[in-house]
């Protein structure tokens, strides 16, 4: 079995020269080349790049959600069967306006099959760590943005997938409200351990959050460089206080902005 570079632990992602190819008015539109990635089982890994790069396009073909051109994509499953191999949670709200708080984290186990009392136990036990049960009743509208990013997570959480997808989640948020998620996150995670493939441009978000940091070129999309994150866990907002967070923060953009001000220049 294939290992990260991160160690022995088996991979759970494994990603060989996945390039993605569109058809255009104008012709073709390579979107990303010969991307590869691998991400072992519990590990948490952020992907940071330029707009325009292809981060969510690789992770719309993790997810299934598109198709990748050429290379080989595979998340691998599990021992049990039951459970599913991906949930996403997006940028955007997507829950459904018209059923409860509750009943949006309890959906992915209803379409699994889980009968209601239990999924309503399970959904119920999520939204009590996340400080939301008593919010339950409300529904979306009732209840503020981050409150409703916190029903994305945890009803992607509640249906217990193997690999955790999550694009920009926290990217339509406040500041404050960020800051506040992404501790929430940092808490769940080191319960949890999922495997986690994050989507951010915020490089002091990867930092915080990630056991990597993967980079990426401007478009179309190959690998850059690849940083480990020895920073010690449990961490916390403090930890971009640190001079470790700090260094590791500069040596990152030193790497990574030449990518965005080339990136930049294609928009012109």
């Amino acid at each position: 079995m294939t290992e990260t570079e991160t160690g022995a632990r088996p991979a759970k992602i494994v990603s060989r020269a996945v390039s993605k190819v569109y058809a255009t008015a104008r012709g073709t539109v390579t979107a990303l080349l010969d991307f590869n990635l691998d991400v072992a089982e519990g590990e948490f890994v952020c992907i940071v790049g330029p707009s325009g790069c292809g981060k969510s396009t690789y992770l719309r073909m993790l997810a299934g959600l598109d198709h990748h051109t050429s290379g080989t994509l595979e998340i691998r499953p599990g021992a049990d069967p039951a459970k599913p191999l991906n949930s996403v949670v997006f940028q955007e709200y997507a829950i459904f306006p018209w059923k409860t708080v509750i009943e949006n984290v309890a959906f992915g186990l209803q379409m699994r099959g889980v009968g209601r009392a239990e999924r309503l136990e399970i959904a119920e036990s999520w939204l009590e760590r996340v400080g939301l049960r008593k919010f339950a009743s409300y529904y979306p509208h009732q209840i503020s943005g981050g409150m409703k990013q916190r029903v994305s997570i945890v009803r992607a959480l509640a249906n217990d997938p193997e690999v955790l997808l999550m694009d920009e989640p926290l990217g339509a948020l406040d500041a404050q409200t960020r800051i506040v998620l992404q501790e929430e996150l940092l808490r769940i995670w080191e319960e949890t351990r999922k495997t986690v493939v994050y989507i951010t441009h915020s490089l002091d978000e990867a930092i915080l959050l990630g056991d990597r940091v993967i980079l990426m070129t401007a478009h179309p999309g190959r690998n850059l460089a690849t940083y480990t994150v020895d920073i010690p866990r449990p961490r916390h907002i403090d930890t971009l206080n640190t001079p470790a967070f700090a260094e590791l923060r500069g040596e990152i953009w030193q790497q990574l902005a030449a990518e965005v001000e080339r990136a930049m220049e294609m928009q012109e």
